[in-house]
């Protein structure tokens, strides 16, 4: 493919600063699979257009580019991307990172347009919200052996899981001193909320069990994880969100649950059951669920009640 764009000399001072703007860009993402996406995609955007990688040189040129002109260059890189017959989700992505990286120089001076009139692809998601029923989750409950320093740690783990919907990376980042006993309470660190804590109520249950598991533990230091690894190859560090996982799936299976099953789809099953237990009260379950959007929990709302379903078995009786 011919280079949609030519390289010309630029100031070896401004790719100085544009490798700085690069690094910064992708060291501001705190998750390590956005910053490997946002280098890759990056990378794919400069090799498309102009056959090089994302050089400082390259990315002074593209961010010192008229507006029409990087608007133009952009637009005709969707275009590529969409012939690819890559998925909706996959090309807003890509976008997204070009226009960070945009943002992030117009912000610092560096560059003179925007790429508002780049527009992403809508995307329809279908989202399976359908989880375990809470007789099958208290069979999953029931098997860690709770008089052992492994099941102890692993009961407390999968009520929180339950109780509180948790994301498995809230529950791996949670530290001793985030556990207040007293005030059955735990600071998390939720999704997009950087290092901002979030204080959630704990119910007794899930209090006691989180208790019995520290005292098992005898951890003084308040800074240390609230959850460990127990495996003679890493006992005592923090445990990580696919050790989470892996104690979900083995567990499950061992009560007997026949669907792939992991921390993400017991948060779909708690959300789901609380729904069931409040009418359909999605205000009352936000707090549990903590999304930020409304509409998010309608759609566990609308897949547990099957109005959809239910509509269409009407409209076939009709006929």
């Amino acid at each position: 493919m011919s280079n949609l764009i030519e390289t010309s000399p630029s100031n070896p001072l401004a790719a100085i600063a544009n490798r700085d703007l690069l690094a910064q860009l992708l060291s501001d993402k705190r998750s390590p699979h956005t910053r490997h996406a946002y280098a890759k995609d990056l990378k794919d955007f400069f090799g498309t257009i102009a056959n090089s990688e994302p050089t400082p040189e390259m990315v002074t040129y593209f961010l010192q580019l008229e507006r029409t002109d990087a608007v133009t260059l952009v637009l005709r890189y969707k275009a590529i991307l969409m012939e690819r017959g890559l998925k909706e989700a996959t090309i807003n992505r890509r976008l997204s990172a070009i226009k960070s990286l945009v943002k992030l120089a117009r912000n610092a001076g560096k560059c003179n347009y925007t790429l508002e009139e780049v527009k992403g692809e809508k995307v329809q998601v279908y989202r399976d919200t359908a989880g375990i029923s809470r007789e099958l989750y208290r069979k999953v409950l029931a098997m860690p052996e709770r008089d052992e320093f492994k099941g102890k740690r692993d009961y407390a783990l999968l009520r929180l899981l339950w109780d509180n919907a948790l994301r498995r990376g809230e529950v791996a980042k949670a530290n001793i001193g985030d556990f207040d006993a007293e005030a059955k309470t735990l600071k998390i660190r939720g999704k997009g909320r950087g290092t901002a804590f979030e204080v959630i109520d704990l119910s007794l249950t899930t209090t006691e069990a989180i208790r019995d598991w520290l005292l098992a533990r005898r951890e003084l230091n308040q800074s240390a994880p609230l959850f460990i690894s127990v495996d003679p190859v890493k006992k005592g560090h923090r445990i990580t969100g696919a050790g989470i996982y892996w104690i979900v799936q083995q567990y499950c299976r061992a009560a007997g649950v026949s669907k792939q099953m992991s921390p993400h789809r017991i948060r779909h099953s708690s959300i789901t059951a609380a729904l069931d237990a409040t009418n359909g009260n999605v205000r009352k379950v936000q707090k549990l669920s903590r999304h930020a959007q409304i509409d998010t929990l309608m759609v566990y709302d609308d897949n547990r009640s099957k109005d959809q379903l239910e509509i269409s078995t009407l409209l076939a009786d009709m006929v």
